[in-house]
C-alpha cells in the first residue's frame, strides 16, 4: 500500500489517513506532496492523485484506490477487522461512529478560524460565537465518551480507536490556539499528544521547511 499525504504541519485530513494506516498495522509507503507549491497544479492532476481530484490523503492498495479519511478507515477496517478501529460493545461503537461522522461533516467554524498548524502557538486569539459553539459541542462529546466508555484507558473510548484518529487534529488546534478546556480534556489531549504515532507526526511536521501563508494567520 502507499498513502499520499500533504504537508504534515497543516494537513489535518492527511493526519487522519496516516493514523488510520498506522492503526491498521499494515505496512505502507508514505509519499508527501507539498500542498500549494509551485508545481501543485501539475501534481494534483497526476495519475496518483487524479481519482481524488487532487485531494489528500489518498490510499492505493494495488489496483484499489481509496480517498477521504473516513473511507480509508472503513477500507482498512474491512481488511484487518473492525475491532482494531471501533469499540466492541454496541453502545460504545454506536457513539464512536456518530462522533466520527459528526466530525467528518461539521465544525466548519472551528476549521475556518483555526487551521491546523502543529508547529505554531498563537496567543490571545478571540474566538467567535460560532467557533465557541463548536468547541463546546466537541468537549461535550468528549466528556460523554470518556464518562461512559473511557474506563479502559486514556483515550475517548478507553483504547485508541477511529474516534481518536478523527479528533487528533482538533487536539492540535486546541493546543495551537490556546483553547481553554477542562481537566478531563487536558488529560485526554496530553495522552493524544504523547502517543508514539502523534510524536512521529509532530516531529516530522516541525522538521518541514514548507510554509503555507494562508494557514499561518487565524481568521
Amino acid at each position: 500500500m502507499k498513502l499520499i499525504i500533504g504537508n504534515k504541519n497543516y494537513s489535518s485530513w492527511s493526519l487522519r489517513g496516516w493514523l488510520a494506516c498506522k492503526q491498521s498495522g499494515l505496512a505502507f509507503e508514505e509519499i508527501t506532496v507539498p500542498l500549494f507549491g509551485d508545481d501543485w497544479e501539475a501534481k494534483r492532476s497526476s495519475d496518483d492523485l487524479a481519482p481524488s481530484h487532487g485531494k489528500v490523503p489518498i490510499l492505493w492498495d494495488g489496483e484499489a484506490v481509496v480517498w477521504d479519511s473516513l473511507a480509508i478507515i472503513d477500507y482498512l477496517a474491512d481488511k484487518v477487522g473492525r475491532d482494531r478501529f471501533w469499540p466492541k460493545h454496541d453502545a460504545a461503537r454506536a457513539m464512536a461512529r456518530s462522533m466520527v461522522a459528526e466530525m467528518h461533516s461539521s465544525y466548519m467554524a472551528l476549521r475556518r478560524a483555526c487551521p491546523m498548524n502543529i508547529r505554531t502557538r498563537v496567543q490571545g486569539v478571540s474566538l467567535g460565537e460560532d467557533v465557541r459553539a463548536d468547541v463546546v459541542r466537541i468537549l461535550t462529546l468528549w466528556a460523554e465518551a470518556r464518562a461512559r466508555f473511557g474506563k479502559g484507558g486514556p483515550f475517548l473510548f478507553g483504547t485508541f480507536s477511529a474516534a481518536d484518529v478523527i479528533y487528533a487534529p482538533v487536539v492540535s488546534r486546541f493546543l495551537t490556539y490556546g483553547v481553554g478546556v477542562p481537566g478531563f480534556a487536558q488529560a485526554y489531549m496530553q495522552a493524544m499528544w504523547e502517543h508514539e504515532w502523534m510524536q512521529q507526526w509532530i516531529n516530522a511536521a516541525e522538521a518541514e521547511d514548507w510554509v503555507i501563508e494562508q494557514y499561518e494567520t487565524p481568521v
